[in-house]
């Protein structure tokens, strides 16, 4: 077996789609509109619907809450369109506990309006728009990750 296969084992070309769309729809969105389309923030515009708290009540929410909703269904349409186009209809499935998947979710949202954004928000939308803090934010990402893949494979071994 080969690394990519091993990498990849469903393949690979839906992965480059899947970046060349998201890619695309990001540099369009900012190039025609200005608007940087992190999912952070329209997770928060969202919420400034339903919660009265002065966090979710904020102009920059407010004002963009129509097209952030539009952005959210395209991105939720564009899942549907892969399933049943590219999947043969197939759901993928995770072995990871729902408790687990719930826990993640809070600490990545909290990480998220922590760093003033998601990785991917960062990394596709920040660096993309040329924002320098951007950069800083990738960076420490990554450097985060590698130490802790590489602490993983260490204790998974018997080493740490």
């Amino acid at each position: 077996m080969t690394l990519i296969e091993t990498l990849f084992p469903l393949g690979w070309q839906h992965y480059l789609l899947g970046g060349l769309t998201i890619g695309a729809g990001v540099a369009l969105l900012y190039l025609f509109n200005g608007w940087v389309g992190g999912m952070s923030t329209v997770f928060s515009s969202s919420w400034s619907l339903v919660s009265k708290r002065a966090f979710f009540q904020q102009e920059r929410f407010l004002n963009s809450r129509s097209w952030r909703l539009v952005y959210a269904v395209g991105v939720v349409l564009g899942a549907l369109v892969w399933r049943f186009a590219l999947a043969g209809g197939e759901a993928q499935h995770t072995s990871v506990p729902v408790w687990q998947l719930l826990i993640g979710g809070f600490l990545v949202g909290y990480g998220a309006r922590l760093g003033n954004g998601c990785t991917s928000g960062h990394g596709i939308c920040g660096l993309g728009s040329l924002q320098l803090p951007s950069l800083g934010a990738v960076l420490t990402f990554m450097a985060t990750a590698f130490l802790t893949a590489n602490l993983m494979a260490l204790t998974t071994k018997g080493l740490a």
